[in-house]
């Protein structure tokens, strides 16, 4: 290092001179616009310094309006989200989210890292090792000493006040999530069902999350159309 401050060079423009009102690479903001299969959103991130992940809000329109926001509070699913796992109905349950807001021409999806149901990715794919012995989804969290859902919804009621909405019609099976939500001061007006995805592959996981864990999926949901 000599002391002098980084001009940031590339291919012989000077990008900090070109664009001068940007002082510090930390002045640029994480918020920029997201084009998608599901239409033009806006992509905003957010830090949270106790752990270092980066949590998403894609908005669409106006936020805050007189009718209530429709909602997508998501956890993070590296398998089914990315790889089209077939073990759960989280990648259907966000493409509708996203395709549902684009139809309504308005709305919020966030985006949370809370792998596994926030056990973390390893422990995740340790609990599917025990469900392919014989365990269920929730009985294989247990035995390896983590809660059935360690899930924590107050940073995304911090999330929606930062994008201007309080008062929400969020889109879930889990009523867990209402009652969340509304504790941390989120108004939920209504609980839209997100009933997408179900497979031969994941029947069983989704009667555990309905028997089991309180969702609110019915056996004809399970048995289709």
């Amino acid at each position: 290092m000599n002391g002098k401050p980084c001009t940031r060079k590339y291919g012989g423009r000077n990008l900090v001179e070109e664009f001068g009102r940007i002082k510090e690479i930390d002045s640029v903001p994480a918020e920029a616009n997201l084009p998608t299969v599901h239409g033009d959103f806006r992509i905003r991130i957010f830090n949270d310094p106790s752990t270092n992940l980066d949590h998403v809000a894609l908005t669409l329109g106006k936020m805050g309006g007189p009718d209530p926001t429709p909602v997508r509070i998501h956890s993070e699913c590296l398998t089914g989200d990315a790889f089209g796992s077939l073990r759960c109905d989280c990648g259907p349950q966000l493409d509708a989210a996203l395709s549902i807001i684009n139809k309504i021409g308005y709305g919020c999806l966030v985006y949370l890292r809370q792998e596994g149901r926030g056990i973390g990715l390893l422990a995740k794919i340790q609990a599917y090792n025990l469900q392919d012995q014989g365990a269920d989804t929730l009985d294989a969290n247990l035995l390896l000493g983590h809660p059935a859902d360690a899930r924590d919804y107050s940073l995304a009621a911090t999330i929606l006040n930062a994008v201007g909405t309080n008062r929400i019609n969020l889109m879930t099976n889990n009523p867990d999530k209402v009652d969340q939500l509304t504790l941390l001061g989120v108004e939920v007006v209504k609980r839209m069902p997100l009933i997408v995805g179900v497979s031969e592959e994941n029947k069983g996981y989704l009667g555990t999350k309905a028997s089991r864990m309180g969702h609110t999926i019915s056996d004809d949901d399970l048995d289709g159309p």
